[in-house]
């Protein structure tokens, strides 16, 4: 039996050889073209369909042992595959294979008056770290747009996700070297001891030229605060939806109900519903109504429960990313009042408002500084699908290098070609 010492430096050597694997595959994707890209991914979602029973029966495994574990309603709720889900993953690896490869895309060109001829275009970043929580489908994703953005990928996830993971990773690296790739484009940490995670933010002998956290508050925080390599970071939702005065009610609670309760356990799911003053008389019954009837529990400031009953909301409410069919509710002054509040208590991922009243929809727009800013429309739009990326790794609630949605051109960086004639500097 290893000593916990030989297991640590054991553990350690299977993390740096992963790095070195990693830096050699990250060339390896330098020289292949789009093309070659494209078809690996492709192969993956194929790949995925044929090893479906494998996925799901891991899958099971893993909801069992969460659910007997006492894990949150809503973080088995992220964990379940079933065969809609598992389809769903498999299109996502097809959807990126389809869009446009940034990989060379040329994002500005200009001539300087000496003849140079500038361009910025679109690289690899290289190897990227990803560290991620529950959901398995993060797993596929992450790999396939590191893919496209032609980077090679280390994974480690969740130790309540393993079985499920290591089931999806097996698909995707048959696929990739059914296609003339290395298997390390992609590789995923295959034990739940957190040293791994360490070992990763240390950078791995240099090897890892970014790290991306997707999880809770405290894993990002780790991250932030240990890592020795770039970080692209991913906080908590704590979302908004604003119902200014002008708000149509049907549109109100179209949006609002959809924002809190169409999946509860993402990150883009409202936390807190804000009404105008003005109009809480007329707009706060029946959202409110709407959002009890499906199943919502209301928590609200004193302005709120004078116009509809309902438990009172603690200053943690504000501040609570709940993943679970809780709202917390506030009574603001117009959209300065709104702004104000979400930039007290937000975490600048996405915040949405409802109003018919074009210049205050385009002020708040202007006004709150987040990641995404939706007007008319449900928070739950915060997905990387629904913007055209495929897929996404996160929501970067950071103002470096990416923002928002993180697809397959949020994983590039650019460099500069610089095109001469002979010049010389005098």
């Amino acid at each position: 039996m290893l000593s916990v010492d030989d297991a640590g430096a054991s553990l350690q050597a299977e993390m740096i050889a992963m790095g070195r694997a990693a830096k050699a595959a990250a060339q390896a994707l330098r020289l292949a073209d789009a093309a070659t890209r494209t078809r690996a991914i492709a192969a993956m979602g194929r790949a995925v369909r044929a090893r479906g029973a494998d996925i799901l029966t891991a899958n099971a495994a893993d909801v069992a042992a969460a659910r007997s574990a006492g894990l949150a309603p809503a973080m088995v709720d992220r964990l379940v595959l079933d065969d809609t889900r598992l389809e769903g993953l498999a299109q996502a690896l097809e959807t990126v294979a389809a869009i446009p490869d940034p990989v060379g895309q040329e994002i500005a060109r200009w001539t300087r008056p000496n003849g140079l001829d500038i361009a910025r275009v679109r690289t690899p970043i290289g190897v990227i770290g990803i560290i991620y929580e529950s959901r398995p489908n993060v797993t596929a994703d992450a790999a396939a747009l590191c893919l496209r953005a032609g980077n090679a990928v280390i994974l480690r996830g969740g130790s309540e996700c393993l079985a499920t993971n290591l089931a999806i990773h097996a698909a995707l690296a048959e696929a990739l070297t059914q296609e003339g790739l290395p298997a390390a484009c992609v590789q995923i940490v295959r034990t739940v001891d957190r040293a791994a995670v360490g070992l990763i933010l240390s950078g791995l002998e240099g090897a890892i030229d970014l790290i991306i956290p997707r999880g809770g508050k405290s894993l990002v925080a780790r991250v932030q605060a240990e890592a020795r390599a770039p970080v692209l970071g991913h906080l908590e939702g704590l979302n908004h939806v604003f119902l200014h005065e002008s708000a149509d009610p049907a549109k109100a609670i179209a949006v609002a109900v959809n924002a809190k309760m169409r999946r509860v356990s993402v990150c883009g799911a409202a936390e807190t519903l804000l009404v105008d003053r003005a109009a809480a008389a007329r707009l706060l019954p029946p959202v409110a109504g709407a959002l009890a009837e499906a199943g919502c529990e209301l928590r609200g400031d004193a302005g709120a429960r004078a116009v509809v009953p309902m438990a009172e909301a603690s200053d943690a409410d504000w501040t609570t990313e709940y993943l679970a069919p809780v709202i917390s509710v506030a009574l603001v002054d117009g959209v300065a009042g709104a702004a104000r509040h979400i930039a007290a208590y937000g975490s600048g991922h996405t915040d949405a408002i409802v109003a018919e009243d074009p210049g205050a929809a385009e002020t708040f727009a202007d006004l709150v500084d987040s990641a995404i800013v939706l007007i008319n429309a449900s928070t739950q739009f915060a997905d990387g699908g629904e913007f055209g990326f495929g897929a996404e790794i996160g929501i970067a609630t950071d103002r470096l290098h990416a923002r928002g949605p993180v697809g397959a051109e949020q994983l590039t960086t650019f460099k500069y070609v610089v095109r001469g004639t002979g010049q010389t500097r005098p």
